[in-house]
């Protein structure tokens, strides 16, 4: 038995070794050949046999054992009609709902306020327009807006405006929904830019975009219908 479990140690040990002889290859020959992979983030097996996965960010490819070929495009797990790639992003850009910084947010509350929801957008994003009048008919809700101006310096100047109101939320709502233009402000609104720089570490690449509290995340202009739906199988 002693001898068994000797071997069994040494079998992994050898896995171990020639999975870290692998990845300083692929990393050593990809900074050679691919200046722009010279600095990857991760490098570990894939779930293909002989195919290995090369993670430069949010940006998924992958190669042989040497490094010499190099795909960019999403795994398919045929059998199990799993998109293993997108899943992988998935994952490494889920947010922790409880772990968002909300007081970089302000809070629209309807009805009883039970249910919560966290939006990324930006006041000039027609599709959060247009979402803004989805959301206005959900009830007891109560929203964390994250204010997420990616689109221009305009979109930075009304969300400091809106952001420096006496009633953030109503600022936001009537411009969103009436096109009420909001007030010029004044005030420490260095909560704009830690929402930008919280974003693109998380992979928020558009507006709006929705996390729910069992950390589903959905990107654009859903329907009322489907906030609903979302909304009750988080909550």
């Amino acid at each position: 038995m002693k001898t068994l479990r000797l071997l069994l140690a040494a079998l992994a040990l050898g896995s171990t070794l020639a999975a870290t002889a692998g990845e300083a290859e692929i990393r050593k020959n990809l900074a050679a050949r691919v200046p722009m992979l010279a600095n990857v983030d991760e490098v570990r097996k894939a779930p293909m046999p002989g195919l290995w996965e090369v993670r430069h960010g949010f940006d998924i490819f992958y190669t042989d054992e040497q490094g010499n070929y190099l795909i960019q495009g999403n795994l398919i797990d045929v059998q199990a009609r799993k998109n293993l790639t997108e899943e992988r992003v998935e994952k490494l850009s889920a947010v922790d709902f409880d772990k968002l910084p909300m007081k970089d947010a302000f809070k629209i509350v309807r009805g009883n306020g039970k249910r919560r929801l966290a939006v990324f957008e930006d006041p000039n994003c027609g599709y959060c327009k247009q979402f803004e009048r989805e959301l206005k008919t959900i009830d007891n809700v109560t929203v964390y807006l994250f204010l997420y101006p990616v689109l221009g310096p305009d979109s930075t100047s009304k969300s400091r405006d809106i952001w420096c109101s006496k009633d953030k939320a109503k600022t936001w709502t009537d411009w969103m929904t009436a096109s009420v233009k909001p007030e010029t402000g004044n005030c420490d609104a260095a909560a704009l830019q830690r929402n930008v720089e919280f974003g693109r570490k998380y992979n928020i690449t558009g507006t709006p975009t929705l996390i729910f509290t069992d950390g589903t995340r959905t990107p654009g202009a859903i329907p009322a219908a489907q906030i609903e739906k979302q909304l009750t199988a988080a909550n």
